[in-house]
């Protein structure tokens, strides 16, 4: 890697750590609009986006640990795992163009519905629904380095506060990045430019998380929802148009 594409992981950790700590997710869409350009290879690009994401997700899974509903996250998180797995092991055989553009379109008709009838919504905490939505976050976490999404939609209409939705998504995203970078780095993708691109990142995604901490604590409960509803909105119009 050249010295100048490390520079610019510095401050873009910093932008995606604060995303990640205000909304709950987002680290991974936010990065991956350029690591891509940054790292040698798209594979490699989406094993430091997990490497990072691990690590701000860590620093919020300890300070909320006593607030985690491990009811509700087992199940997302075991299938998840376990597509994620097969998605990786497919990563090089895919061609994702259309799958970014598909991806954008379900993510803009997901923000618009959830934000103007999420009163109206009940997502079950059956099994059948969080086998549904681990699916669905294994595909876009492999794939993409983007599993947020599906999983967000689940957990934030199944908890009751901002304070139980922010720890029970923080400990998904950090047992999930832990189990996708084993099979990366099984894969190959853990390299030499991988970890140089950690090591320059790391300060950047927990000063970006340190400043979003504070952000978040003056969020008021009756607005988060619709800021979280507005990143995946935005991120949908940006797959449209990449």
């Amino acid at each position: 890697m050249l010295a100048t594409s490390l520079l610019y992981i510095f401050p873009l950790c910093i932008v995606a750590g604060f995303i990640q700590r205000t909304t709950g997710f987002g680290f991974g869409i936010f990065i991956m609009t350029m690591l891509p350009m940054l790292l040698p290879s798209y594979a490699e690009a989406t094993t430091l986006s997990g490497l990072l994401a691990l690590t701000t997700n860590l620093l919020i899974t300890i300070r909320l640990r006593r607030h985690i509903d491990w009811v509700q996250l087992r199940p997302v998180l075991f299938t998840f795992i376990v597509v994620s797995a097969f998605a990786i092991s497919c990563l090089n055989r895919i061609d994702s163009l259309w799958l970014y553009k598909t991806l954008g379109i379900l993510l803009i008709i997901c923000a618009l519905y959830f934000a103007f009838f999420h009163h109206r919504i009940r997502l079950h905490a059956n099994r059948r629904m969080q086998i549904g939505m681990g699916t669905l976050s294994g595909l876009m976490g492999g794939f993409f380095a983007m599993q947020g999404p599906p999983a967000v939609l689940y957990f934030i209409t199944a908890e009751p506060s901002k304070e139980k939705y922010m720890a029970t998504i923080s400990a998904y995203f950090f047992i999930g990045n832990l189990a996708m970078t084993a099979f990366r780095a099984g894969s190959g993708f853990l390299t030499t430019a991988v970890l140089n691109g950690f090591l320059y990142g790391i300060g950047g995604v927990i000063l970006g998380t340190l400043i979003g901490a504070q952000v978040f604590k003056h969020i008021p409960e009756q607005k988060f929802r619709y800021v979280v509803y507005s990143y995946i909105g935005l991120c949908g119009i940006y797959f449209c148009l990449r």
